[in-house]
């Protein structure tokens, strides 16, 4: 699980940047997760994490550092995390090539 199976967007970065810089952590890193559920099947899901699980695989964008659980990493397969900001808020995205459908708000998927 070391290639860079997904990728974490510049914009994504800048934003966890400026998350740590009001945290006052340096070491917080994004954990992006799938869970069962949602109007679609699956869910996305986000939250930091200071620290690297024995199963997670680990993306760099710069400073910047995604984690994923073994679970989560093969729905994610060849995802790219974004950060948006618009009519709908502001909010972290996954653009996954593996959903076949999604709901109105992407945060939920199937496969």
């Amino acid at each position: 699980m070391t290639e860079q199976a997904l990728t974490l967007t510049d914009n994504a970065a800048k934003k966890v940047r400026q998350l740590r810089e009001s945290e006052n952590n340096q070491d917080l890193m994004l954990r992006v997760y799938v869970t069962g559920g949602g109007c679609s099947g699956f869910s996305y899901g986000f939250n930091f994490a200071e620290t690297v699980n024995e199963d997670d695989a680990s993306f760099v964008n710069g400073d910047v550092t995604m984690v994923v659980d073994a679970l989560s990493y093969q729905y994610l397969l060849g995802s790219s995390v974004d950060y948006i900001e618009g009519l709908e808020g502001s909010r972290f995205v996954v653009n996954n090539p593996n959903a076949t459908t999604t709901c109105g708000c992407g945060s939920s998927f199937s496969i």
